[in-house]
């Protein structure tokens, strides 16, 4: 299983990326010959929570409403758009926030690339992070105190989604998160240039080892860690997926 930091010493020659690109938990990773930002998380150390609404019901819709909604004392720190949703920004399938169901499970296929079953779910339980494909889901729901459904599924119990080709030709900016087998390691990635579905797949299991990944968005897909220097902007977003760091409680 490969840490963080064998990430970023695998990675650190050869790479072009700005200063201070290093810092906040995110690194640039290089896979396959595309770049790539990779932001590790540890479950039970940070305060990873999914965001949509602000308190008079409005759809936040990006990370700076999101920060300007936290407690004085407390702030944003690495975020990226958390899955598909409608013209009104409410979520597609499945979300759930602080154990608040807003939207239900979809089983069903569709059109789109959320209805491209295999699809799954991103679940924080109070115990452990978990991505399940939504049916295996379904069958047995874990106690999500957070979840936010997606689709395609990345990859599956290690093996990569049945329906990708190696030369497709449908090239996007793509963002994903990945879990480890014990639920501890989350892994947040975002591709720097358009890569297929085939390619953000493979970087999440053979690049970062990760046995089950889901696919968030493509095409409006952002990150937020400003202090990595990135904070992108664009249209209105729906789910957010974000850390909140304390520094009330890191002062003392």
């Amino acid at each position: 299983m490969r840490s963080l930091c064998a990430i970023l010493l695998s990675n650190l020659l050869g790479l072009l990326a700005p200063a201070g690109a290093f810092a906040a938990g995110c690194v640039p990773m290089s896979f396959d010959g595309a770049r790539h930002t990779i932001c590790e998380l540890t479950m039970g150390q940070d305060d990873l929570r999914l965001f949509l609404r602000d308190r008079n019901g409005e759809v936040f819709g990006n990370f700076s409403s999101v920060e300007d909604s936290l407690p004085q004392g407390q702030r944003l720190g690495i975020a990226m758009n958390a899955g598909m949703y409608h013209d009104d920004r409410a979520p597609v399938g499945l979300y759930i926030e602080d154990g608040v169901e807003e939207m239900r499970l979809i089983t069903s296929d569709g059109p789109g690339n959320f209805g491209l079953l295999p699809n799954g779910v991103f679940c924080l339980t109070k115990a452990r992070a978990l991505v399940i494909e939504s049916r295996a889901f379904a069958a047995a729901p874990p106690a999500c105190r957070y979840a936010t459904q997606s689709g395609p599924m990345l990859v599956i119990n290690g093996d990569l989604h049945p329906q990708f080709r190696p030369q497709s030709d449908s090239l996007n900016i793509r963002n994903g998160v990945g879990v480890d087998a014990q639920g501890t390691r989350i892994v947040l990635a975002i591709s720097d240039e358009p890569v297929n579905f085939h390619h953000f797949a493979r970087l999440f299991r053979d690049g970062l080892e990760l046995p089950n990944a889901l696919f968030l968005d493509g095409r409006i897909s952002r990150l937020y860690a400003p202090e990595a220097g990135r904070n992108d902007f664009g249209f209105a977003i729906g789910p957010i997926l974000g850390t909140v760091v304390d520094d009330s409680a890191a002062g003392g």
